[in-house]
């Protein structure tokens, strides 16, 4: 029998499911560097040395690249939160973390689309859901640190505040985070764990290390796996 020149579909939309993944990281990355409104689609085929024509196989548009570009950095923060919360650990090594996985994903290429870009830009029915399932993460936070104050491990505060001054603080790395500085995103959330659970004020070092430790092992169980295919449910902007 003779050898087919063409592949098996398994093959072929592995294949495509690679190359759509490159067409929405050059996107996520043109849109960081040059802003959403300032880039073509000519730009994005330009940095994968294809046409635009090209891109169209794969997007229908500049507006569902942004949505797939927040969708994944959304469900990458959403997916590894899930599980970080459903394990046996006290509050605050849960809160730690998750506050770990969120520096590693804002300092990412899709991550850093979702605090640079965001949804704003997208047509009002797609933001909705993209807000949608920010408002589950920001949920999400609060039980963790509302469960730290119930087990005593957090002391007791506003969980919306702590969770909104929190992000703030991290979302903020994306801005500024330069990945040929000195800190790798690791060192970088040691550094920013350390400030956000201490402050600023003395304390003894032995407590610091441990929850930080415990922290540590949690997030690295529970880091966020390569972007996915859409869900099912998820609606495409047009």
């Amino acid at each position: 029998m003779t050898a087919s020149p063409w592949k098996k579909p398994a093959d072929r939309q592995k294949e495509r499911e690679v190359k759509r993944d490159a067409v929405l990281r050059a996107a996520a990355q043109a849109f960081n560097e040059n802003g959403f409104h300032k880039t073509s689609l000519d730009d994005v085929a330009e940095r994968l040395n294809v046409t635009k024509p090209t891109i169209y196989y794969y997007v229908k548009n500049k507006d569902q690249i942004l949505f797939e570009c927040v969708r994944i950095g959304l469900e990458m923060l959403e997916d590894a939160s899930a599980q970080i919360e459903g394990t046996s650990a006290n509050g605050l090594t849960k809160l730690i973390a998750l506050w770990r996985v969120y520096v590693q994903i804002v300092t990412e290429d899709f991550g850093r689309c979702l605090i640079l870009v965001g949804e704003d830009p997208l047509p009002p029915g797609t933001r909705k859901e993209l807000r949608a399932l920010k408002g589950r993460i920001d949920k999400r936070f609060r039980s963790v640190i509302a469960e730290g104050i119930e087990d005593g491990s957090i002391r007791p505060c506003d969980p919306k505040m702590a969770a909104f001054a929190a992000a703030g603080a991290l979302s903020w790395i994306a801005r500024w985070y330069d990945p040929r500085g000195p800190l790798n995103p690791e060192q970088l959330a040691d550094q920013m764990i350390d400030l956000l659970v201490h402050g600023v004020g003395g304390v003894g070092q032995a407590k610091r290390k441990t929850n930080s430790k415990a922290g540590m092992k949690l997030a690295a169980a529970n880091a966020p796996a390569s972007p996915k295919p859409p869900r099912k449910s998820a609606s495409r902007a047009s």
